[in-house]
């Protein structure tokens, strides 16, 4: 029996499954389930959620999307049968509203993390003039999951989508405030690890605004994450007035622009990517080539 026999089958008995749900079920690698799901005639797949860009130094031009094909189709989209719509958008409507509310509820961690890291500092010199925080990543799409994943440098467990945290500090600021911070947020990275009630996984840089500036120059491709993320950012805490003055150095520097360019870029890709992989046997694909699948990395510039 082949890999769409069993995902027919199966749809056809359970009714709609996420790809992760199938794949646990057939047993069969997720590059024949998803191709399976995608091919079959008889079965339709519902994507739920945002794509959105993503910096990859393995792609050409360095765009592509998120979430990958991979993670796509286990996490964020449902397979059922062609013609049962209302079953599909039920399940679909299931996986969404789940999607939402661990995304709330990263979103509203990251806020009290940001609140006790702000407490530590209070006693510096009009301190929440002189920096802000915003969050970026999964969370802002509303796209975190919960699939639990090995943290990098660890290895340890944690839950699915980490909070991407960006402090920039006023250059004006005395340089104990970046220090300050820096080991504050250190701390609440390391307990929210070790915590197993938490194992949430906090990734962060603290900037000084001048550094910023310096990335809009959107050279290197370091300097490309560091506005991608920026454009993306959603205020979190502290000077709205520096948050505002970050988000205007993307229309200074013409980094809109750019980033919109990119944006088309990886759609594009993405589209080439499904159409030659779905008509592309696995057994003659390359490690480049499956590298479309699988999921990028941008842990660059919270190094």
């Amino acid at each position: 029996m082949t890999t769409e026999d069993r995902v027919e089958r199966l749809v056809e008995r359970l009714g709609p499954l996420t790809g992760a749900e199938l794949q646990a079920q057939t047993k069969d690698e997720v590059f024949d389930c998803w191709k399976a799901a995608m091919l079959s005639s008889r079965l339709a797949v519902k994507k739920v959620g945002a794509r959105y860009l993503r910096l990859d130094r393995k792609v050409d031009g360095f765009a592509r999307l998120s979430p990958s094909i991979l993670r796509e189709f286990l996490t964020y989209s449902v397979v059922g049968l062609a013609g049962d719509t209302t079953a599909l958008d039920g399940k679909a409507a299931e996986v969404l509203a789940h999607i939402q509310a661990v995304s709330r509820a990263k979103l509203d961690l990251a806020a009290g993390v940001v609140a006790g890291i702000a407490a530590l500092v209070a006693d510096a010199p009009t301190p929440e003039q002189r920096f802000c925080v915003f969050i970026a990543g999964d969370v802002v799409y509303e796209m975190a999951h919960d699939v639990p994943r090995p943290e990098r440098s660890t290895g340890k467990m944690v839950r699915g989508s980490d909070l991407d945290l960006v402090v920039i500090v006023d250059d004006a600021a005395p340089d104990a405030l970046p220090r300050q911070l820096d080991e504050s947020i250190y701390q609440q990275k390391y307990r929210h690890l070790i915590n197993p009630s938490a194992r949430e996984e906090i990734d962060y840089i603290v900037k000084r605004f001048q550094r910023l500036r310096e990335q809009a120059g959107f050279g290197a491709f370091k300097e490309m994450v560091a506005c991608k993320i920026l454009r993306e950012g959603v205020f979190l805490h502290g000077s709205r007035t520096l948050f505002d003055a970050a988000k205007a150095l993307l229309h200074e520097y013409a980094v809109t622009r750019k980033l919109a360019a990119m944006d088309v870029d990886a759609a594009r890709l993405r589209r080439d990517a499904e159409r030659y992989l779905l008509s592309t046997d696995q057994s003659v694909l390359t490690g480049d080539d499956l590298h479309l699948f699988y999921t990028a990395d941008e842990s660059e510039e919270f190094e």
